[in-house]
């Protein structure tokens, strides 16, 4: 027997029991002729005395860091605890000690607060993910696995594996690809999500599918994206929107109940597309906390009905706001006392590449009653006034404004807003909000091949009082300059995204179950009768056997344990994730293959 306990479990009550322990060499202090070593596992830590009187005292003298070894030995209380760990009351003294395998010295510290760089670590992964802190983020993933598994199954949802080799399809990021030995010439791709297996499982009768799944897409990649990463996917027959989100926010209610120990009791607030862009700026946005957009200018088309204010700006012969499309202000309580230092460092921020405006303007409400503006030359302090209340600022605030081409501007505001925010101290990682965001437009108009494309997938159903619309225009735009007036443009999906903390965690739809519609979004997004039936075949001819109503949703699993771990990068709660460039450096991966390989497949590299 290599162990009668772990190295979390031993506690007061075990004192005079005989143990045997297993574990790797975590510390190791010496105080003359005393020697404790704290002993690591995967459940904790605990701490062994090795006396004077040990007989194996020569055996203690070699071991090093991460040594793999066994010990026997009598719990006892120990004089000096420790509480910041589970077995701070005792210490285990030594009666005997095996090493069952030694270890060179690491590149760097299995603890906390390693001194090993994020390189460093991917490449030896396997003795970070010793580290505390990655044990947690690993412990943390599957806790919120099973979390979801639980409810799934008590809503007797089915777990129904789908292929990984699959056809490549049009729309979305590019797929990974497989060459297949045995028909030359011909691949495989690997999936970007299980999406039409999915819909095929609903046309088969298996009305409530789950599965939790690897996915891939061959694309660019940053702090929350992995050219591999994980789904909760789902679908339901039967079942319309409101379905799908009671369904849904009632499993992350789950979720952060059994692994945050939070009772998520407030309704989950839902927010339309064109609301959340107009307060927000996006539509992801965090509604901890507040600092909505004020619209001050914008083009009429953009967002038709919403109230004008241009006129609150356009009577000072202000060029940089005569001049430009979109004018939003934002208000910051208690930061009016904010030095001349403090808005230069704002306006410089937003004047990085990143940010990509030309500049800001300010307006200070003073706490004495005083307005102080960088534009004050221009505006009077009745028209500063004016636009104060507008923005909905109070004595103390700071308003910022922005100016310049309307996707610009409004991505810019959206940026601010958050950057402020946590300066502000506005975001914490211990406080959660979801948000439901809907009626997403079903198109987006692509300028440079005058068409449509899918804003989700081409597999999402307009919204049925949208139905129509699309069966009876023909997607086609005669005039590329007024492409919004075409009745397409005001088609809505019937679509949702799932937000947490100003992340998107989740995205769905209700879909297209008959072939008629799927046939009329196929032809908006280019893609004609042959090609139809080249990619899709297998389902459009599905749609004719009794194909259910049904949607579905999958929720990023990387992204989501991320949030609930207080992180911004995904790559702590992957086992084994990429680096920023997609390689494995851990494998050296990808890598060349032989010859003979790439003969077998028939693969020839250009020179």
């Amino acid at each position: 027997m290599f162990r009668t306990h772990t190295c979390g479990e031993l506690c007061i009550s075990h004192v005079s029991q005989k143990i045997t322990l297993s574990g790797w060499v975590h510390i190791i202090r010496k105080f003359g002729a005393i020697t404790f070593v704290d002993l690591r596992d995967r459940y904790g830590i605990t701490q062994l005395i090795f006396e004077e009187s040990f007989s194996q005292a020569a055996l203690v003298d070699t071991l090093g860091r991460e040594f793999v070894i066994q010990i026997s030995g009598c719990v006892r209380e120990r004089s000096n605890k420790n509480p910041a760990i589970a077995t701070g009351e005792i210490e285990i003294l030594v009666s005997q000690l095996t090493i069952l395998n030694k270890a060179v010295t690491p590149p760097f510290t299995i603890q906390d607060d390693t001194d090993g760089g994020d390189d460093l670590r991917m490449k030896y992964r396997y003795l970070d993910l010793r580290r505390n802190q990655i044990k947690k983020n690993i412990e943390l993933r599957y806790a919120v696995n099973r979390a979801a598994r639980n409810y799934l199954h008590a809503q007797q949802f089915i777990d129904i594996e789908t292929p990984f080799l699959i056809k490549s399809t049009p729309e979305g990021a590019r797929d990974f690809v497989v060459p297949s030995r045995m028909n030359e010439g011909q691949f495989y791709a690997l999936p970007q999500s299980p999406q039409t297996f999915k819909q095929l499982l609903m046309v088969s009768g298996y009305d409530k599918y789950f599965q939790i799944v690897k996915c891939f897409r061959d694309e660019d990649l940053r702090a929350d994206r992995q050219p591999e990463f994980t789904q909760i996917d789902c679908e339901m027959s039967f079942v319309e929107q409101e379905d799908i989100l009671l369904t849904f926010e009632n499993m992350l209610k789950h979720i952060l109940k059994e692994v945050k120990h939070i009772d998520y009791l407030e309704k989950v607030e839902r927010m339309s597309w064109a609301n959340a862009m107009w307060s927000y700026g996006n539509d992801k946005p965090d509604t901890r906390f507040g600092a909505i957009l004020c619209n001050l200018k914008y083009p009429a088309h953009t967002f038709p009905g919403r109230p004008d204010l241009s006129n609150l700006i356009s009577e000072a012969a202000f060029k940089v706001f005569d001049e430009a499309e979109t004018v939003i202000s934002l208000s910051f309580p208690g930061c009016s006392e904010y030095s001349r230092k403090q808005t230069d460092e704002l306006t410089e921020w937003v004047k990085r590449p990143q940010i990509g405006m030309q500049g800001m303007v300010f307006i200070k409400m003073n706490t004495d009653g005083s307005i102080k503006s960088s534009v004050d030359k221009f505006y009077s302090a009745a028209q500063l006034k004016a636009i104060a209340e507008a923005t909905n600022a109070q004595i103390g605030d700071l308003i910022l404004i922005l100016a310049g081409s309307e996707e610009r501007t409004r991505k810019a505001a959206a940026e601010l807003r958050l950057y402020m925010a946590d300066r502000l101290g506005w975001r914490k990682s211990n406080e959660f909000k979801l948000l439901w965001i809907t009626d997403f437009p079903l198109f987006e108009y692509d300028a440079e091949g005058n068409r449509w494309v899918a804003r989700h997938h081409p597999f999402t159903a307009p919204k049925p009082e949208h139905v129509n619309t699309m069966i009876n225009h023909s997607p086609k735009i005669e005039d590329a300059a007024r492409y919004l007036e075409h009745p397409f443009a005001s088609i809505l999906a019937n679509a949702y995204d799932m937000v947490l903390n100003g992340n998107e965690i989740g995205g769905g739809s209700i879909r297209i179950f008959q072939r008629t519609l799927q046939e009329k979004m196929f032809e908006a997004l280019g893609i004609d009768k042959e090609e139809q039936v080249q990619k899709f075949g297998f389902l459009l001819g599905a749609f004719e056997y009794g194909a259910p109503p049904h949607g579905g949703i999958a929720f990023g699993l990387d992204r989501l344990c991320a949030i609930l771990g207080g992180s911004e990068s995904i790559r702590d709660f992957i086992a084994f994730p990429k680096n920023n460039s997609g390689r494995d450096v851990m494998l050296d991966a990808p890598s060349a293959i032989e010859n003979t390989q790439l003969n077998e497949l028939n693969i020839q590299l250009k020179k």
